[in-house]
């Protein structure tokens, strides 16, 4: 089996693959002080509560944010699997070609969402990742990795709203009952909940008319559905597109 592992800044996403089956997935919060033992503690008991056996694991990948966790991961995975993880970098073989100026400044996870999405569509598509930061990726008919987008996340803006405001609490992210408060807490809610599908639909239609082509668009990340669902610009939505496509990366790479 195959674990595939995506370490973000505030989350660390897993998968097990059977082969070409993602049969479990989950996730826990991202400790960048987190030691090498500490961290084979946290993955072995979320693999034991999910039901994974992990001496069935024999091979890894990994796609990773968060320098500070390098080794340690690569080492836990190591002693975990019996083999060196491979980790994923501009370098790595793709089905994609990265026309950044600099495409070491190009961000593991999001190579990774792009080939996921070009294995999937085969033309045009622009990746919605709604992390901690909410990127766009843009790629081109021909599989080239044109660029993008980076906005602060929505959590980020929720929270900054709240620590800059002494008035203000903090609130659940999610869609209120009417764009017009009646409440602070409504209206809050219908601030960052409306005005940020105000800009991803923004920005979406910018980068169409930057692209001139019909993109297909995908997103994926933690808040990815309950964005998604109120944008008329996001035709799809994949919760696990960068599991995948760490998975298909294996193949490329392994």
């Amino acid at each position: 089996m195959l674990l595939v592992i995506d370490v973000g800044n505030t989350s660390t996403a897993f998968g097990v693959f059977d082969n070409d089956n993602l049969i479990s997935t989950f996730n826990f919060k991202t400790n960048k002080n987190s030691d090498a033992e500490q961290f084979s503690l946290n993955l072995l008991k979320v693999c034991s509560e999910n039901g994974i056996d992990t001496t069935l694991i024999n091979a890894s990948i990994i796609s990773s944010v968060v320098p500070e966790l390098k080794v340690i991961i690569a080492k836990t995975l190591e002693d975990v699997t019996g083999s060196e993880p491979i980790e994923i970098s501009h370098t790595s073989k793709t089905n994609i070609s990265i026309l950044y100026d600099n495409p070491g400044e190009v961000g593991a996870d999001r190579i990774v969402n792009a080939v996921a999405a070009y294995s999937l569509f085969e033309k045009s598509t622009i990746v919605v990742d709604f992390g901690t930061a909410t990127t766009f990726d843009c790629i081109s008919e021909e599989g080239e990795y044109l660029g993008g987008v980076i906005a602060p996340g929505i959590k980020i803006s929720s929270d900054a709203l709240t620590q800059n405001a002494s008035k203000l609490p903090s609130i659940n992210i999610e869609k209120p009952r009417n764009i017009i408060g009646k409440n602070t807490v409504e209206s809050m809610k219908a601030g960052i909940f409306y005005g940020y599908v105000s800009l991803v639909n923004g920005l979406l239609g910018y980068l169409k008319k930057s692209m001139k082509t019909n993109p297909e668009v995908i997103s994926t990340g933690g808040f990815s559905k309950i964005i998604s669902d109120e944008s008329e610009m996001i035709k799809h939505c994949d919760e696990h597109l960068t599991l995948k496509g760490l998975q298909i990366l294996f193949k490329l790479n392994g």
